[in-house]
């Protein structure tokens, strides 16, 4: 990836520091690009970046299990050629001919990890119960994306699961729009989470970043990986795989 340590060698607003950090490695380099689900801008960032770059590995923040969807949501274009399903996971599949990667939950190892801290930090039962019932969830939304992976029309067995978020721009508005506007969201819902944080959802969230962390640093041992990750992940993932 030499070239592209810094967004600028890009000249697009939505490739900025907030969204884009780059990680050297010993092996290969690990450029993350922070997404915000289905956002234009997201889907433009990660077009764009994939067009120019050729990393061996692209890794989503998606189950394994999930990637056959999502492949298949990337063959299905519209006039504009974004892919109508998939946002901007399966825009970036689309943008490029690298292997592709589910880095995140549910997985044996997240799973074992999970149990193993909650086990050793004598979480109340209560906490216990909401953790596992919310990766519960998320294993039953996991098999259900694969299974419709095999279905004729895709978007159909997945109904309610990878349905398109609505925003008050498009793909159709200037890059320095999408941008503007995705800042802001950004903002406000960074405001929100921070006012509704919770001790299962800590649990959930930091053991998925410590596996992502883990994944990502065993992808880059086979060359450069370009990993579209929400944006709330990057400083932590950025911090883990610089130091």
């Amino acid at each position: 990836m030499d070239g592209y340590e810094h967004p600028d060698a890009f000249d697009d607003p939505r490739i900025s520091a907030p969204f884009y950090r780059y990680c050297p490695g010993d092996g290969g380099d690990v450029l993350l690009l922070g997404v915000v689900h289905d956002h234009p801008a997201s889907v433009g960032r990660v077009e764009t970046v994939l067009d120019r770059l050729e990393p061996t590995t692209l890794a989503l923040e998606l189950p394994a299990a999930a990637i056959p969807l999502y492949r298949a949501y990337a063959t299905r274009l519209d006039d504009r050629d974004h892919p109508t399903a998939g946002g901007e996971m399966s825009a970036a599949i689309a943008a490029t001919d690298a292997t592709v990667a589910g880095i995140d939950a549910p997985s044996w190892s997240f799973l074992r990890r999970l149990v193993t801290r909650l086990v050793a930090d004598r979480a109340p039962l209560s906490t216990a119960r909401r953790v596992l019932s919310s990766v519960g969830g998320a294993t039953r939304t996991a098999l259900a994306c694969r299974l419709a992976a095999t279905l004729s029309d895709p978007a159909s067995g997945c109904a309610g699961v990878t349905d398109a978020v609505e925003y008050d721009v498009s793909h159709a508005d200037t890059p320095t729009r999408q941008a503007e506007h995705e800042r802001s969201h950004v903002s406000g819902v960074t405001a929100l989470l921070r006012a509704t944080d919770s001790g299962p959802k800590r649990y959930r969230d930091e053991t998925r970043e410590a596996c992502m962390i883990d994944r990502l640093d065993a992808l880059r041992d086979d060359g450069d990986v370009v990993a579209v990750v929400g944006v709330d992940h990057l400083d932590v993932l950025a911090d883990a795989l610089t130091s």
